[in-house]
């Protein structure tokens, strides 16, 4: 059969309309009045202002009243999403990046491997582990039986030094308490010593003899404490051995050496210096716990062989470098330089094989480098494009380490490094099916508003036209030193596949260029977050790869407070915004929850010379009347045991009480999920996809 030229050109017109079609939601779709919300006004006065709280009743999480509002706007945000068409296509390409086998990177004890493992079809990770390298696999501990809907979850915690007990946590919904439960790993039942659910934090280590545990635990009332725990007694007979004088707000981290010969206490006093103080004791003397690191003001990270400290510190380094301490002869005096600062900042190390693994970034693009016990160069460990590289996971006694490796368009693989042979291979590949070569992976630098510098990367099909158009969801965290590198998504890369942009900007606040970078994006400069992010945007539209009504932006957590800050300050550069766990009210956050933790990020409104610039940019406090604002998907729940959950709950009446567009105001509340999860992998197909679809109707 033959067809005319003319023909083919409309055939080929149809076939393009209906694949931008299948990743378009164009429908009309209705947007009620958002619910009323009571407005019952209290007014406190702080430093001489009078500061109105419209929604303060909106605190108390569990008041019936409250429980209403909740329920009346998760079936507003249904009725909005109920209206969108599901998008088979993007639904089914979710679900197959889902469905495929998950392993993490293995942690060695003794010749044994311990790792996750979500098979295709399962909705949780299970525990398994491997006797030897050669060895099968076996399940240690599979957390669907405990709950029928797959909220239950569980963690690895530690393992002892000769592979023979397994400490784990077991997590409801995304509470971030855990209890911490102990497992016979050779008859793979469980030891009768428990510690009842609390806020432990990971920060739970077993002695070397499988004697005890040394354990954190945080009071918001006290602050945190230390307690030993015996293996076999009673959890009411622990005993208290540090921190009687600890106060609400600090941080206890504890450790041990790799022989279980000295215990290590790192503080975060939390007293507005950048610092934390190290503490040791050798657990073979009745010695007191003694001080190493002297008061000084700088962080000290450190890990130990035995009576030799390795110590990571921005103590006159802004990049960090690394210090090696005989506690033999403990004196700063004879502390000696391993790995000195240089430009690269250095992330972070490992010991393995009696060698330092360290982690550095170049410009945000990840090195691994490779030296010896005195710090001499060993090798440095390449990669294949920009991308993300997990911490090494090592052993000072084994003479191989594991790493992943992967980017926004090149799924995890995890690698074994062989000490012996300076060889890398992989251990474990995802099936999931990608072409990486269709995708553009770039970084680029812009100026910010006062002239900085600043790179974000920037991620798209190749196929994609740079005319001002194109969906483009920015992401951003800039903060607590905190880095944002290249990495896998699903999201994103289901994202990009549909024809949006997907770009990461790397803000002051976070790690990714030393102590300095996250110095000028806290306290009095935290705007320079806010700057950077809008500055980002700018640049955007103005290089033509999207424009105001084709661009969104989303971030959780710290990231939460970045974008409410930017909606508010800039609503009109933006289309659609997720928030999600987010921290709005700046005066009262270190109210609620462990909100205490953060006053060395953020300051305190209840000190008048921080509370200035805390009010000059905390978003709840910058709602203005009749204001257009974009489409707002809220995001939080009770799990959430970190950033209160009323921080969203506020912020959605507030904005909903005060928009004049017709871009929907909606929260999407978890009774079960939050900061650390909580959710099957069901549950978060159902949600991704749902995301994604609020994105693509927005913007296209």
């Amino acid at each position: 059969m033959k067809f005319s030229v003319n023909y083919l050109k409309l055939f080929l017109i149809f076939i393009l309309i209906s694949i931008f079609s299948a990743c378009s939601i164009n429908q009309t779709v209705e947007i009620p009045p958002p619910p009323e919300t009571k407005v019952n006004t209290v007014i406190d006065t702080l430093h001489g202002h009078a500061i109105a709280d419209d929604y303060r009743w909106l605190e108390e999480q569990y008041s019936d009243e409250t429980r209403q509002w909740i329920e009346m706007q998760n079936n507003y945000t249904r009725s909005i999403y109920d209206q969108l068409p599901v998008n088979t296509k993007i639904s089914d390409r979710v679900t197959e990046l889902m469905e495929v086998d998950y392993v993490s990177t293995p942690r060695y004890k003794n010749g044994k491997y311990f790792y996750y493992k979500q098979v295709a079809n399962d909705d949780l990770y299970t525990i398994y582990y491997k006797k030897n390298f050669d060895a099968p696999e076996e399940i240690l501990i599979d957390p669907h039986p405990m709950s029928e809907d797959h909220s239950v979850s569980v963690e690895i915690i530690d393992i002892s030094d000769d592979g023979g007990i397994l400490v784990y946590g077991v997590r409801k919904g995304g509470d971030d308490q855990l209890e911490i439960r102990l497992l016979d790993v050779a008859t793979k039942k469980d030891l009768p010593d428990i510690l009842p659910t609390d806020f432990y934090y990971s920060n739970v280590t077993i002695t070397n003899n499988n004697k005890g545990l040394f354990y954190f635990k945080n009071s918001t009332e006290i602050g945190p404490r230390i307690y030993y725990h015996q293996i076999g007694t009673e959890y009411s007979s622990d005993k208290m051995i540090f921190g009687k004088n600890s106060k609400p707000g600090e941080f206890i981290s504890v450790s041990l050496s790799i022989d279980g010969r000295y215990l290590f206490l790192s503080v975060n006093p939390n007293n507005g210096k950048p610092m934390n103080l190290v503490y040791y004791k050798d657990l073979t003397k009745k010695t007191k716990i003694k001080l190493l690191t002297n008061n000084i003001e700088a962080h000290f990270y450190p890990s130990a062989v035995s009576n030799i400290v390795y110590l990571q510190t921005d103590w006159q380094a802004p990049n960090w470098k690394i210090m090696k301490v005989d506690l033999n002869s403990p004196d700063v005096k004879n502390w000696e330089e391993v790995i000195p600062v240089s430009d690269l900042v250095i992330r972070d190390f490992t010991l393995s094989d009696k060698k330092l693994c360290v982690t550095y970034l170049d410009s945000v693009k990840s090195k691994i480098s490779i030296f010896s016990g005195q710090g001499e160069f060993v090798q440095d460990i390449t990669f294949p494009t920009l991308g993300n590289v997990s911490s090494i996971s090592g052993n000072w006694n084994n003479d191989e380490a594991f790493y992943s490796f992967s980017s926004y368009n090149l799924p995890r693989t995890i690698y074994r490094f062989d000490h012996k042979t300076s060889k890398s291979e992989i251990w474990f590949e995802s099936k999931q099916k990608v072409n990486s070569d269709d995708f553009v992976v770039k970084q680029v630098w812009f100026d910010s508003k006062d002239g900085t510098k600043i790179p974000m990367f920037i991620a798209y099909k190749k196929n994609i036209q740079l005319n001002g158009k194109n969906p483009t969801l920015m992401n951003g965290y800039g903060g607590f030193n905190v880095n944002i590198l290249p990495r896998f998504s699903i999201t994103h890369l289901t994202w990009m596949e549909n024809g949006g942009i997907y770009v990461d900007v790397n803000l002051r606040g976070g790690g990714e260029f030393g102590e300095a970078w996250h110095k000028a994006g806290k306290f009095e400069n935290k705007q320079n977050t806010f700057d950077d992010f809008i500055s980002a945007a700018e640049w955007l539209i103005k290089n033509k790869y999207t424009s105001s009504e084709h661009l969104a932006i989303r971030g959780g957590s710290n990231g939460g407070l970045l974008v409410g800050a930017c909606l508010t300050q800039r609503p009109n550069l933006f289309k659609a915004v997720i928030c999600t766990y987010p921290l709005l009210d700046m005066l009262r956050y270190q109210m609620f929850l462990v909100g205490k933790f953060w006053v060395n990020e953020y300051g305190s409104a209840e000190k008048p010379e921080q509370f200035e610039y805390i009010y000059e940019y905390s978003p709840y406090h910058h709602v203005k009347p009749n204001t257009n604002y974009p489409a707002v998907l809220f995001i939080t729940g009770d799990g959430d045991t970190r950033v209160d959950p009323c921080h969203a709950r506020k912020m959605t009446a507030l904005l909903q009480a005060n928009n004049s567009s017709n871009n929907p105001i909606m929260l999407r509340y978890e009774i079960k999920a939050g900061h650390s999860g909580g959710k099957p992998k069901s549950e978060i197909i159902k949600e991704v996809v749902e995301d994604l679809n609020f994105l693509f109707w927005q913007l296209n």
